[in-house]
């Protein structure tokens, strides 16, 4: 039997109101271990494509329709998450709209870059944030 790692998705999502005003990035507080703050996300279902798991799992933790924007990366560190090998494919993507927590979500945050709390985001997300701005 082959194994491979679990694949993932998790979006940057670049909130902005009917006026087309920044309104900051979200996050999520994890409803199930590890917990923490995080980006939503989620897994790949077999037979689906990324793209589309990124789109339902953003309506699904965050109750937000998502306008993918580009891929920012794919993060495969072995020990990224520390349950299993996981593959995360992160993209960057726009919503408007006020986002609510469902599904795997406990609470969402709006944060803007200077107001992001990097010593409780979980995984490997305070890199894949830095990389995303630059820091």
């Amino acid at each position: 039997m082959i194994q491979t790692p679990y694949v993932a998705v998790d979006g940057i999502i670049q909130l902005y109101d009917e006026n087309e005003n920044f309104q900051g990035y979200v996050f999520i507080q994890r409803l199930n271990k590890p917990y923490g703050i995080a980006l939503p996300g989620g897994f790949v279902d077999i037979g689906e494509k990324v793209e589309d798991a990124l789109i339902r799992e953003m309506k699904e933790e965050v109750s937000l329709d998502v306008e993918i924007q580009y891929l920012h990366g794919v993060y495969s560190d072995p020990i990224r998450d520390k349950r299993f090998h996981c593959v995360s494919v992160v993209y960057i993507c726009k919503a408007y709209g006020m986002p609510k927590a469902a599904d795997d979500a406990k609470e969402v945050y709006i944060y803007k870059k200077n107001e992001i709390p990097y010593d409780r985001l979980v995984f490997d997300h305070e890199n894949i944030i830095k990389d995303f701005l630059k820091i």
